[in-house]
């Protein structure tokens, strides 16, 4: 009696095995994730960088491909996309939503730390980070990624963005290490960047880190996308003229911005 039922969940598992290797099946899957919403490349390299739950369960599913290809295994990855797409909507990642980016960057940075050694330096990123991510953090900011001596950040929309820039400047100003007071630019575009695991993809993301590149030390400049909203009695906007920078649209406006001083 055992050999029989052996024997059938063996026939039962052999019948499974070639089902999930059939290629018309395989086929079918890979056409839904075509259809169904969602990045239906989800499970490589660059889309599950970040490393949250269902992109570690996707990296594993999708390291299944080099032992064999296999309908389950497409299933388990339709089920992560749905997955990812949902959360995008329900407010987890910006998706096809609008959102500003901000870059960060120290000048001089690298020429500094070529005089004062690594020491010193280290000392200057510790500051400077204390001083980074508490604006972005109390703005509605989340840091995208570190890039060395700078940040690239993304909000909800650019009145924050700005809002967070502009207190980074104000508490850089308190930040002195070994006689030596940095200066920090700021760039902010706001506009429909595409998410890609825990990253930002796209023309928006090459604008602001335009942006940032052309910014002189202690100066914020964003895009007129990411100014709009904001309070015109609480800010002084400067539109930078000729501004041309390469991956930047020709027809792009940009302004310096700063904080009306309130006397009083």
């Amino acid at each position: 009696m055992t050999d029989v039922k052996s024997s059938r969940t063996s026939r039962i598992l052999e019948t499974a095995r070639r089902g999930d290797s059939n290629p018309h099946v395989l086929r079918a899957v890979r056409a839904a994730r075509e259809i169904l919403p969602g990045d239906e490349r989800f499970g490589d390299e660059l889309s599950t960088a970040e490393g949250r739950p269902a992109q570690i369960v996707a990296r594993h599913l999708t390291e299944l491909r080099v032992v064999r290809h296999s309908a389950s295994r497409e299933v388990g990855l339709t089920a992560l996309q749905l997955w990812q797409a949902l959360s995008e909507k329900a407010g987890r990642g910006a998706g096809s939503d609008g959102a500003a980016l901000l870059f960060t960057d120290l000048v001089g940075f690298s020429t500094w730390v070529l005089e004062v050694g690594d020491e010193a330096a280290l000392d200057l990123l510790r500051a400077v980070e204390s001083a980074v991510e508490p604006a972005i953090k109390d703005n509605g900011g989340r840091i995208v990624k570190r890039l060395g001596d700078g940040h690239m950040a993304v909000f909800h929309d650019g009145p924050a963005a700005v809002g967070a820039a502009l207190d980074i400047q104000d508490a850089i100003g308190t930040v002195d290490v070994a006689g030596h007071r940095p200066q920090l630019r700021a760039g902010v575009h706001a506009g429909r960047p595409r998410r890609l695991g825990g990253d930002y993809l796209g023309a928006d993301v090459n604008i602001a880190a335009r942006l940032v590149d052309a910014a002189a030390g202690g100066e914020v400049l964003a895009s007129e996308a990411a100014i709009a909203g904001l309070d015109p009695t609480a800010f002084e906007l400067k539109k930078r003229r000729r501004f041309r920078a390469k991956g930047a649209p020709r027809e792009l406006e940009v302004y310096a911005v700063r904080r009306i001083a309130v006397h009083g």
